[in-house]
């Protein structure tokens, strides 16, 4: 299928089409202001959204490549294609900000993000018990750290070819707040709790190298919080395709639920 790209005002003579036919899903740009400086971000809305029911809501986060200001490179990657082929008849609103060139998913950009998902729930009715967080590579360490920072927020979370320590080449991609000489696992093990974990990474990643989703996988198991673990054999750092193409992920992160915030 061919995924429809709008701006608001095109969104709302959708929503009055839609009395009488119901819209395609299609993707609607939009942006937030946080701290003075605009964030854009795409809001992708199912087929027959309609405002007479509660909505989940996916909070994807790209990967360093599709860092800009175009609102437009950060649907190149993970979910943003896979809803462009099979978005046809999925249940959810997906919201897909984009971060600035030389950045990360945290400090003022993680708030846009959250923001942006903020916006996006007021906007298509999105129900706060069903918050999902996925992302691939920059983006895996932001579901890490977005979990971190916003605990019991989203009823479950799949960070894809993520980790949490930096890398050699890219120290400032870490996730931040571990305190000095504290276990940098066990730490976000507890902090991100209760969110259950679905872990997904490439057995020969060179890029982000597995061992960080190895040891949370083992720390989440040790502290006792629901996780899963998936490793392709063969795979290197694109592993966000079999994951995306993975027949259990959506299922299973929708059979779960926050408790009510009333």
């Amino acid at each position: 299928m061919v995924m429809k790209r709008v701006g608001w005002m095109a969104a709302s003579l959708l929503g009055l089409a839609g009395s009488a036919h119901a819209a395609a899903a299609h993707f609607v740009a939009s942006e937030v202001t946080v701290d003075g400086h605009r964030y854009p971000f795409q809001v992708f809305v199912p087929a027959d959204w309609t405002p007479d029911r509660a909505w989940p809501v996916v909070l994807f986060l790209h990967g360093s490549g599709e860092r800009g200001s175009d609102n437009e490179a950060q649907l190149k990657q993970g979910l943003p294609p896979w809803l462009e082929k099979h978005g046809g008849d999925f249940p959810a609103v997906v919201v897909a900000p984009q971060a600035p060139d030389n950045t990360v998913w945290s400090g003022e950009v993680e708030r846009a993000a959250v923001a942006a998902l903020e916006k996006s729930i007021t906007a298509y009715h999105g129900d706060r018990t069903r918050l999902y967080l996925t992302g691939l590579s920059m983006g895996g360490y932001g579901v890490w750290q977005v979990a971190v920072d916003h605990p019991g927020m989203f009823a479950a979370a799949a960070p894809i070819c993520g980790g949490i320590l930096g890398l050699d080449d890219m120290p400032e991609l870490k996730v931040y707040g571990v305190p000095g000489g504290a276990d940098p696992y066990a730490w976000v093990a507890q902090r991100v709790k209760p969110t259950p974990m679905w872990i997904f990474h490439g057995a020969i990643d060179d890029q982000v190298p597995p061992a960080d989703s190895r040891a949370m996988n083992k720390a989440l198991s040790r502290a006792g919080d629901e996780v899963r673990y998936t490793e392709f054999p063969g795979v290197n750092h694109g592993s966000w395709v079999p994951t995306y193409d993975s027949p259990a992920l959506w299922p299973w992160m929708f059979s779960h639920r926050t408790v009510s915030k009333g």
